[in-house]
C-alpha cells in the first residue's frame, strides 16, 4: 500500500529534495550511492537493467502506473510534490535507485569494438542525447573524462529515455594520458574537430576497433586530447556553419561507423 505524504519536510523523502539544484544533487547523489529516475518508461528501463529501487514518489492519482515492488511507495498531490522536488512533476512518477559498482575502463576496452570517448561534456542534456544516440546507433561503450557530467543525473537519464542504462560506461583516467591505453587496446582514435587539419569523417581510416572522441559544446576538444588521438576528423559542413551541437555530431559519427554493418 502507498504511504500518503502530506508534509513536504517528511524526512523519508530526502532522496527527492531540490531535484533542480544541480550543485546540491551532484554532492548528494553519488556519495550516497543513489540516482533519481523520472517517468514510468525510464524507471521501468532502470528496473529491467537490474537497478534496485530504494523508493518511489508518485502523484497519488498515478499509483496504479507503478510495477510491483518491495520498495516503499510514497504518494502525494502535485502541490506537495512540487514543494519536495522544486518543480512540477508532470510525469507524475519518480523513483530513487541504488547505483551499481562503477565499471572499469580496461574491462570495456577489452570487449568493445566501437566506443565513444567524451571530454568535459558537462551539459546533462547533451550527455543524455549522446547516450541515446550511442544505444540506437551501435556504440558499445562510452568512456568519460573525469570532468564529464554524471550520466545518472536525472536530466541526463530523462533525455536519454533511460538508454544510459543500456550502454556501459566508465571513467577514463588519468586524462588525457589514458588515451594511450585506448590505442594500446588496438583502437583507432578519431578526434572530432572542425579544425582545418581534420579530414572528412567518411574518408578516415576505420579499423575493427574505432573510438570517436568528442569534446564539450563550445570549446570542443582540448589540444592535448587531439594530439593524443590518431586522426582529427570533421563532418563536412555547408552554408558557413562550422560545426554541429555535440550530440548531433555524435549521432552523425556513430551512424558513419555503423554503416559498415549495412
Amino acid at each position: 500500500m502507498p504511504i500518503v505524504i502530506t508534509d513536504p519536510d517528511d524526512e523519508r523523502l530526502a532522496d527527492y529534495r531540490a531535484l533542480t539544484d544541480v550543485s546540491l544533487r551532484t554532492v548528494f547523489e553519488p556519495p550516497n550511492g543513489l540516482f533519481v529516475a523520472e517517468g514510468e518508461l525510464v524507471l521501468r528501463r532502470a528496473l529491467r537493467a537490474g537497478y534496485r529501487a530504494r523508493s518511489f514518489l508518485v502523484d497519488a492519482k498515478r499509483v496504479d502506473q507503478l510495477p510491483e515492488t518491495d520498495a516503499p511507495v510514497y504518494a502525494a498531490d502535485q502541490a506537495v510534490l512540487e514543494q519536495i522536488t522544486g518543480f512540477h512533476v508532470h510525469r507524475g512518477v519518480l523513483a530513487s535507485f541504488h547505483r551499481k559498482e562503477p565499471l572499469a575502463a580496461a574491462d570495456l576496452l577489452a570487449t568493445a569494438r566501437r566506443i565513444a570517448i567524451l571530454e568535459d561534456v558537462n551539459n546533462h542534456t547533451n550527455l543524455g542525447a549522446i547516450f541515446r544516440g550511442a544505444a540506437g546507433l551501435g556504440i558499445e561503450a562510452v568512456l568519460l573524462s573525469p570532468s564529464c557530467a554524471d550520466p545518472l543525473y536525472r536530466r541526463a537519464v530523462r533525455v536519454s529515455m533511460g538508454e544510459v542504462f543500456a550502454v556501459p560506461y566508465a571513467t577514463l583516467e588519468p586524462w588525457p594520458a589514458a588515451l594511450a591505453d585506448v590505442r594500446a587496446h588496438g583502437f583507432a582514435v578519431l578526434a572530432m574537430t572542425p579544425g582545418p587539419e581534420a579530414v572528412p569523417l567518411h574518408r578516415a581510416v576505420k579499423t575493427d576497433r574505432t573510438a570517436i572522441l568528442l569534446g564539450a559544446e563550445g570549446p570542443g576538444l582540448s589540444r592535448h586530447a587531439i594530439e593524443a588521438s590518431d586522426t582529427p576528423v570533421r563532418i563536412p559542413m555547408r552554408r558557413g556553419v562550422d560545426s554541429l551541437n555535440v550530440a548531433a555530431a555524435a549521432a552523425v559519427a556513430f551512424y558513419e561507423l555503423g554503416r559498415e554493418d549495412d
